[in-house]
């Protein structure tokens, strides 16, 4: 396994495995402690681990935490998806940067989110499973949802969203969400 920094994104990674393929089907790694802390995260933050399914279209996101934030390691277990990062750190050289990943259940590849990014997917199979291992227990009054569809951050979702939450759906723009954090 292998971490790839994402250059653009400051922090973030992508973790890459090495699947064992055979007539069988696959086995891989999917976290390795020593390849986290080698690029400079403390595995033993995570706290929580949580799955999501979607099927085909379902969007979800763009989610983020107020206050100390919520670091996330995600991966498409099952799948794939179309999956998008904002960093919206203040004090980060890549503020306001937006990057866009297919993750998928065929490569196994893992992107650390860290904290202080917004965080949304859509699922571009039949069903598309999502793991998270995030680093701080769930508190719902930190939650903050942008606006999937917000015309500043213009998110090229590649498929019309066929199911969106009521949350997601009534979701402020980025320009709100950043006043209220501010303020």
């Amino acid at each position: 396994m292998k971490a790839i920094a994402i250059p653009g994104i400051s922090g973030a990674y992508l973790f890459e495995p090495v699947p064992y393929a055979d007539e069988r089907g696959f086995f891989c790694r999917t976290f390795d402690a020593e390849v986290v802390r080698a690029a400079g995260i403390d595995p033993d933050a995570f706290v929580q681990d949580s799955v999501s399914r979607s099927v085909l279209g379902v969007l979800r996101g763009l989610h983020l935490r107020s206050g100390a934030g919520e670091a996330k390691l995600v991966r498409c277990s099952y799948g794939r998806i179309f999956d998008v990062v904002v960093d919206l750190r203040p004090a980060s050289p890549t503020y306001r940067a937006l990057a866009t990943f297919e993750l998928s259940g065929e490569t196994q590849e893992s992107l650390y989110i860290p904290a202080g990014c917004a965080h949304g997917f859509q699922a571009l199979t039949g069903i598309a499973d999502v793991s998270y291992r995030i680093d701080r227990p769930h508190d719902p009054a930190e939650d903050v949802t942008i606006a999937y569809d917000d015309s500043e951050l213009a998110v090229p979702w590649p498929l019309p969203a066929v199911a969106v939450s009521d949350r997601d759906r009534k979701a402020p723009s980025l320009a709100d969400v950043l006043r209220n954090l501010e303020g």
